[in-house]
């Protein structure tokens, strides 16, 4: 019997490094794209395609951060991603969880209906909204304005954030909510008190929407046509493409400021995400 267990032990440990080593063997093969994109960053003009597929610059050049921020407008245009970003998803963040919060705790005529239509718009595709989104912020004198970029990023309805609250808000148990009125406690000191909860509802909200404002191409285009110096960083590429060139170097350097934060931020609410994804209760 000790022997079998031994046996049985070893063929375990074998299985287990040859899935590892497979397993290894695909996730190089799958971010090599994403390595070689970093080390360009640090690579002559002339280099990058020399090394051929070495990742290590035969010679660093950091000039291509200082082309990119400065020379592409990078830098004005980080900020203004970083502004559409942060701003959409506050916006985002608390619609989403009034709207969960009043589905989940109010019982009102329509309320069936409305979660019927807000679980609909999950089948709607997003370009479908585009013209009449933009009508709406010309009619408001937005076109070409940062507060239009903003207003077109949060006008979405948010179907799934609003769901994920809901799911949330309704695994509260009832004791909580009686307690509070019970001390008084209205409709915004309810929310208040029950916001705080919902951290890996939160977390997730912040990450899938934070991402894709940061990352968006379409609307930064469509709404700052006329004005170049309001684009983000997904839009601002177009400055390495000349007429007859393109600053392949710049470009990665780019990339790369460009991927840092959504990493900072994935970083920073990681450990909430998985929860949040499953409906997970507080702590």
């Amino acid at each position: 019997m000790k022997l079998l267990s031994q046996r049985s032990g070893g063929r375990f440990l074998r299985y287990n490094l040859i899935t590892v080593t497979l397993l290894l063997l695909v996730g190089f093969f799958w971010v090599y794209p994403f390595l070689w994109a970093i080390a360009g960053a640090f690579k002559t003009q002339s280099g990058l395609f020399a090394s051929g597929v070495s990742l290590w610059p035969n010679q660093w050049d950091f000039s291509n951060f200082q082309r990119a921020w400065v020379t592409a407008g990078f830098g004005q245009y980080f900020f203004n991603t970083l502004l559409y970003s942060t701003a959409s998803t506050v916006i985002e963040l608390f619609k989403s969880a009034l709207c969960g919060y009043v589905l989940a705790r109010y019982r009102f005529p329509g309320r069936n209906l409305l979660y019927a239509l807000i679980v609909a718009t999950l089948f709607v595709p997003l370009a479908s909204i585009v013209l009449p989104q933009f009508l709406v912020v010309e009619l408001l004198g937005l076109l070409n304005t940062q507060s239009g970029v903003i207003l077109a990023f949060s006008g979405a309805t948010g179907a799934l954030y609003v769901l994920l609250f809901v799911n949330f808000f309704k695994a509260i148990p009832e004791e909580l909510f009686d307690a509070a009125k019970v001390d008084g406690a209205g409709f915004v000191r309810l929310f208040r008190l029950v916001f705080p909860l919902a951290r890996p509802v939160i977390a997730t909200v912040v990450i899938f929407n934070f991402i894709a404002t940061w990352n968006d191409f379409n609307i930064p285009l469509i709404y700052t046509l006329s004005a170049p110096d309001l684009r983000n960083l997904a839009v601002g590429m177009f400055a390495f493409q000349g007429e007859n060139s393109f600053d392949w170097t710049g470009f990665a350097a780019g990339t790369v400021i460009s991927f840092v934060p959504v990493l900072l931020v994935f970083l920073a609410f990681q450990g909430y995400f998985v929860r949040g994804l499953s409906g997970a209760v507080k702590e």
